[in-house]
């Protein structure tokens, strides 16, 4: 499978700050991409150097194997980009910015614009300031795909929208990366990502801390609920990789990856251990235990050393 995009130990900085360190991934064509991130994580300056708008400091950035340093129009010329932050001419109406982009594209570029808004359901003759949010977000996304780009990127496309509009966002992604292209997604609206992405990137403070396909990812990670018979006794080692636990008096919830149905029937059978529950575990509680993690996880068989943040309730599977 080809790469789409591809960053190889990228660093970014600004004056003292460091917004990205030595971050690495690919994206597959035919892919919805997401990279995932709480707001200043990096997402944005990502988006940027990707797309030749910025520069970074160390490593380097391919998108449609073009070179971002050097290519960066060519690539612009290419990709469908939808910023986060408005950028449409309000006075004009929507047909005119329609007809106004097409100068920049091929032959074509407007007649599928005008599609688009009629599937949108957007009418043509009204000025962008009367438009709601929701249909200036989908002019937005016609103008981003009117020359049918094999790449779309999209920064927080959603921020703002009521729940119908962002629905019908997120699932024309979805039909998009089933003709082939590819869906870059920058977001940091777990539960919303997780009904369209299949490739996923966690990014915390600059650094990428995971990155794997999501039903991998969900696969591998359980959360378990363990009843101890008192406070007293070490808790047993867990095998895997312990994202976070949190302690209320003899319960202890764990999300951990790396651990097998055998491994946890052992658990259940350890002389300390009254009961273990498992639950259904969401991209969101994943997300969150990644953001909480203290660096090195929980250290096992220890007790009141754990991460004493609040777990998140079960939110009855995948929203």
């Amino acid at each position: 499978m080809t790469d789409v995009v591809r960053l190889d130990n990228v660093t970014k900085r600004f004056g003292r700050q460091t917004a990205l360190r030595r971050v690495s991934f690919a994206v597959p064509e035919g892919a919805v991409f997401a990279l995932l991130g709480e707001n200043g994580a990096g997402k944005t300056t990502a988006i940027r150097i990707l797309l030749g708008l910025a520069d970074a400091d160390e490593g380097k950035t391919e998108v449609l194997a073009l070179p971002s340093a050097t290519a960066g129009t060519e690539i612009r010329r290419r990709v469908g980009y939808v910023p986060e932050e408005s950028d449409l001419y309000d006075w004009m109406r929507v047909d005119e910015i329609g007809w106004f982009a097409a100068g920049f594209y091929p032959e074509g570029y407007f007649d599928r614009y005008q599609k688009l808004i009629d599937a949108f359901h957007v009418p043509r003759d009204r000025k962008i300031s009367a438009l709601s949010k929701g249909m200036r977000a989908k002019v937005r996304l016609a103008i981003a795909l009117g020359h049918d780009p094999e790449l779309l990127i999209l920064d927080e496309p959603t921020s703002g929208l009521d729940a119908i509009v962002r629905r019908e966002f997120l699932e024309s992604m979805v039909d998009r990366a089933a003709t082939g292209r590819t869906v870059l997604l920058s977001s940091h609206q777990i539960h919303e990502v997780e009904r369209v992405a299949d490739h996923v990137a966690i990014i915390r403070e600059g650094e990428l801390i995971a990155v794997e396909r999501l039903d991998a990812m969900k696969e591998d990670t359980r959360r378990l609920t363990l009843t101890v018979k008192d406070l007293t006794t070490p808790l047993p080692e867990f095998s895997g990789r312990v994202l976070r636990m949190v302690e209320r008096g003899r319960q202890v919830d764990v999300v951990i990856r790396g651990m097998s149905d055998a491994e946890v029937a052992v658990l259940a059978e350890h002389p300390v251990v009254e009961a273990v529950e498992q639950h259904p575990v969401s991209l969101e509680e994943i997300f969150v235990a990644y953001m909480q993690r203290n660096g090195t996880g929980s250290p096992a068989g220890k007790r009141a050393e754990s991460v004493t943040a609040p777990v998140a309730e079960p939110q009855g599977g995948t929203p």
